[in-house]
C-alpha cells in the first residue's frame, strides 16, 4: 500500500475516526455510565413514587387496595416500599402477604417479604390458594399483645396435607412466638425472577432513619422529597433511600419510604468495563479490517479512474470497461469512457488525415521529382537525335546532291523513330513512378503470354537469326496485370535480342514449385561486369558508353521492368552465366 496513495490516507483517516469514536464511547461508559444509569433509575422511581402517592391520596385506597398497588409498584420497580408516619409507625411495610381467617372470624395478615427470601421456592411449590387451610407459626405484633396480633412475621408455614415450610412445632414456644391455623382469604406473592433477597434492607433502613433527624423532619413537613444514598452497615451494599411525603384528607402526613438498590448498577458497570476491555481488542481488529475494506472499496474506482486519466494524458484512448456502480463514481467512469472513445475516434481521424496529408505531400514531391527527372532526361536524351535531325535537315536545305538525299531522309526518319520510342518509354516510366497507377490483376498462364510476345517480335529475331526456346514445367497460373506484365516480357526479350550474339538462341523457362512460379530468360552474348549488375536497373545506365546507341535501346527498358515488378511486389534478379546473362523473376511466395 503506497504511503502517499489515497488508499493509505483514507485507511489511516478511517482508522483514526473509528478509534476516536470507539474510544469516546468506552471513555464515556467508564466515566459517566454509572452516574447516568443511577440518575435514570432514581428519577424513574421518583416519578412512579409520585404517581403512586397521588393515587394513594386522591382515591383513598383501603388496606386491601393499598397492599395490591404496593405489590404492583414493587414488582414493576424491583424495590421495596413501606408507608410510615412521621414518628416511624409502620402503616404498610409488606405488600406481599397471606390473609388468614381464624376460627373466631378474625383476619390476620401474614408478612411474606422476609420469609420468601429464604423459602420462596418451597412456598410456591405448595401452590397455596384462597380457601386452603394453613398453619402459621411466627412472631406477632398487636395493639394489646400476642393474643390480639394482627400482623405475623412467620418462621414456618404448613399447608394442610403438605410438608412443613420453615420451622413449625405442635405448640407455641415460650419465646413469644404464636401458632395458629386459618383459612386463606387472600395471597399476594412476588415474582421470583425479579425478587431481591435484600427485602430485609427495608427494615434496616427504617430502623436507621427513624426517629427522623430534625433536618429531615423539617424538609418532609415542607413536602420536600428526600433522596439520599445509604450503605447497609453489615453488607456494605449501596442503596438509594427515597422518602416522598403525602398529606391525607385528615391532614395527617404519611411517608412513602422506598429503598432502591444501587449495587446492581455498580456490578453491571464493573462487568461492562471488563466486557468493553475484551470487546476493545476485538473491536480494534474489526476496525482495522473494516477500515481496510472501506478504503479499498472507495479508492478502487478512484485508482481505476486515475489510471485511465494517465493513459489519456499519454494519448492512449484504448477502450476500457467503465465502472459499473450506480453512483457518482460510476457516472464519472462512464463519462470518461465516452470521452476516451470520442477522443480516440477524433485522434484516429486526425492521424489518418495527417497520414493522408503526408502521403499527399510525398506523392507531390515524387511527382515533382519525376517531372524534374523527366525533363532533365528528356532534354539530355533528345539532344543527340535532335542534333542529328537538325544537321541532316540543314544538309537537305543547303542542297546536297540527289544521290545523298535518300540517305539523309532515311537517317532523319530513323532518328525520329528513336525519339518516339524514347518519349514513350519516359512517359511510361513517369506514370509508373507517380504512384497513381492502379493495377488490374487477373489470373492467366504466363507461358501463353510469352509465346504471344515472341510472335510479335518475330522480325527482330529473324533479323539477327535468333531462335527462342520456351520451356514450361509444372506451370501454375499467376495473378498480375496482364498489360503491364506483357510490357515486362517485351522489354526482357528485346533486351535479350539486342545483346545476343547473331545466330544464337534465347532460352525462356516458366516453372512452378508449389505456390511459387519462376520466369527466367537467358541469352548468349557479352556479360555484365559484376560490380555493375545492380546498376543496370537505373535509368539511362550504360555498361559501355556506346552500347545503347549501337543496340538502339533507350536506356529505360529495365527501369520500366523494375517499376512494374516492384508494383506487383515480385522478386527479381540478374546474373551472369558462362556465356551470357540471365534475368529471373519470382512470382508469389
Amino acid at each position: 500500500m503506497n504511503k502517499r496513495g489515497v488508499t493509505f490516507k483514507l485507511f489511516i483517516m478511517t482508522v483514526v475516526f473509528f478509534l476516536c469514536f470507539y474510544g469516546m464511547v468506552i471513555l464515556s461508559q467508564l466515566l459517566f455510565f454509572e452516574n447516568f444509569y443511577q440518575q435514570q433509575k432514581i428519577g424513574r422511581v421518583e416519578n412512579r413514587l409520585q404517581s403512586f402517592g397521588q393515587s394513594y391520596v386522591q382515591e383513598a385506597w383501603g388496606s386491601g387496595r393499598v397492599s395490591r398497588e404496593a405489590a404492583r409498584f414493587m414488582l414493576q420497580n424491583k424495590n421495596q416500599l413501606a408507608i410510615v408516619t412521621l414518628d416511624g409507625k409502620v402503616k404498610l411495610d409488606d405488600a406481599f402477604h397471606i390473609n388468614l381467617r381464624k376460627a373466631d372470624g378474625k383476619i390476620v395478615k401474614i408478612s411474606l417479604s422476609l420469609f420468601m427470601s429464604e423459602y420462596g421456592d418451597e412456598l410456591r411449590a405448595a401452590r397455596i390458594q384462597p380457601g386452603d387451610t394453613v398453619t402459621v407459626e411466627g412472631e406477632g405484633l398487636g395493639t394489646d399483645g400476642i393474643s390480639t396480633a394482627n400482623l405475623i412475621y412467620p418462621t414456618g408455614i404448613q399447608k394442610l396435607g403438605f410438608k412443613n415450610i420453615g420451622s413449625t412445632s405442635e405448640e407455641a414456644s415460650t419465646d413469644g412466638s404464636v401458632r395458629f391455623s386459618g383459612t386463606v382469604t387472600e395471597i399476594v406473592l412476588p415474582d421470583l425472577k425479579t425478587w431481591s433477597q435484600r427485602q430485609g434492607l427495608l427494615f434496616s433502613a427504617l430502623e436507621e432513619w427513624f426517629p427522623l433527624s430534625q433536618a429531615h423532619l423539617e424538609k418532609l413537613k415542607n413536602f420536600e422529597v428526600l433522596e439520599e444514598e445509604w450503605t447497609e452497615p453489615w453488607t456494605g451494599v449501596r442503596n438509594a433511600v427515597i422518602v416522598h411525603p403525602v398529606r391525607q384528607d385528615t391532614g395527617e402526613i404519611d411517608l412513602l419510604f422506598t429503598v432502591t438498590s444501587l449495587q446492581e448498577i455498580s456490578e453491571t458497570n464493573e462487568a461492562l468495563r471488563w466486557f468493553y476491555l475484551y470487546l476493545g481488542i476485538g473491536g480494534f481488529a474489526l476496525i482495522l479490517i473494516l477500515s481496510l475494506f472501506y478504503s479499498r472499496m472507495v479508492t478502487r474506482p478512484l485508482i481505476a479512474l486515475n489510471n485511465t486519466a494517465k493513459r489519456m494524458a499519454k494519448l492512449d484512448f484504448t477502450a476500457h470497461t467503465p465502472i459499473r456502480q450506480n453512483d457518482e463514481l460510476g457516472s464519472l467512469s462512464y463519462s470518461m469512457y465516452t470521452l476516451s472513445q470520442n477522443l480516440d475516434t477524433a485522434l484516429r481521424e486526425l492521424q489518418e488525415a495527417n497520414q493522408q496529408l503526408v502521403e499527399d505531400m510525398e506523392q507531390k514531391q515524387r511527382m515533382e521529382a519525376v517531372q524534374q527527372d523527366f525533363f532533365a532526361n528528356a532534354s539530355h536524351e533528345l539532344k543527340t537525335p535532335l542534333s542529328i535531325i537538325k544537321g541532316f535537315a540543314e544538309g537537305l536545305q543547303d542542297g546536297v546532291s540527289a544521290g545523298k538525299q535518300d540517305h539523309y531522309m532515311k537517317v532523319i526518319v530513323e532518328e525520329a523513330d528513336k525519339m518516339e520510342r524514347l518519349v514513350k518509354d519516359m512517359l511510361d516510366l513517369a506514370k509508373l513512378e507517380s504512384g497513381t497507377l492502379k493495377l488490374r490483376k487477373t489470373t492467366f498462364i504466363l507461358s501463353e503470354l510469352v509465346e504471344e510476345v515472341v510472335d510479335k517480335l518475330f522480325h527482330l529475331l529473324k533479323k539477327k537469326k535468333l531462335e527462342v526456346v520456351i520451356i514450361p514445367a509444372n506451370e501454375m497460373p499467376i495473378r498480375a496485370d496482364v498489360g503491364w506484365l506483357e510490357q515486362v516480357i517485351i522489354n526482357f526479350v528485346v533486351n535479350a535480342i539486342r545483346h545476343a550474339e547473331e545466330g544464337s538462341s534465347i532460352t525462356i523457362r516458366v516453372e512452378g514449385a508449389g505456390e511459387i512460379s519462376f520466369f527466367s530468360i537467358e541469352n548468349k552474348g557479352e556479360t555484365i561486369p559484376d560490380d555493375q549488375l545492380e546498376q543496370i536497373w537505373d535509368r539511362f545506365y550504360r555498361a559501355e558508353l556506346s552500347r545503347n546507341r549501337q543496340t538502339g535501346g533507350t536506356g529505360l527498358g529495365l527501369s520500366i521492368v523494375k517499376r512494374i515488378l516492384d508494383l506487383h511486389e515480385f522478386r527479381y534478379k540478374v546474373e551472369n552465366t558462362k556465356d551470357g546473362v540471365r534475368f529471373v523473376v519470382i512470382f508469389g511466395g
